[in-house]
């Protein structure tokens, strides 16, 4: 879960509305269990590149470890790709980075970082989605 699912935590992203972002979520039934939120964004690394931000993906707790959170992410990165995209970044918390490498993201070597809004340790993170 986000940020220990604390509302007092939750801030919303001014770009949350923007036409160019884009939100997806997983349902168990009617219930949300995953979310991921996709921003234009310049990447710290491969510029040149059409480039999406992915932040705020979160799974509830009782369903990690299921798959869920891969689904959805391999369903946004399969749509982002039809949409021009060619590369995803992330500030990956590092207690996750052994579900992104799980599903092809790739660490930046060096870019290990505190989060200045939640103060715990993240690790930049990308991934390619040019078939070439």
């Amino acid at each position: 879960m986000l940020r220990d699912d604390d509302p007092a935590i939750y801030h919303p992203d001014p770009r949350d509305d923007d036409e160019t972002s884009l939100h997806y979520a997983g349902y168990l039934g009617p219930r949300l269990i995953v979310s991921a939120s996709f921003f234009p964004s310049a990447p710290p690394m491969n510029s040149a590149l059409v480039t999406y931000q992915l932040r705020y993906m979160a799974t509830d707790f009782d369903v990690q470890g299921r798959g869920y959170g891969a689904r959805v992410l391999a369903f946004a990165e399969d749509d982002l790709r039809t949409l021009g995209v060619e590369q995803l970044w992330a500030n990956g918390r590092d207690t996750a980075l052994g579900f992104y490498e799980s599903v092809g993201w790739l660490r930046v070597e060096g870019s290990e970082h505190l989060s200045p809004e939640t103060k715990l340790p993240h690790t930049v993170i990308f991934k390619s989605l040019r078939s070439d």
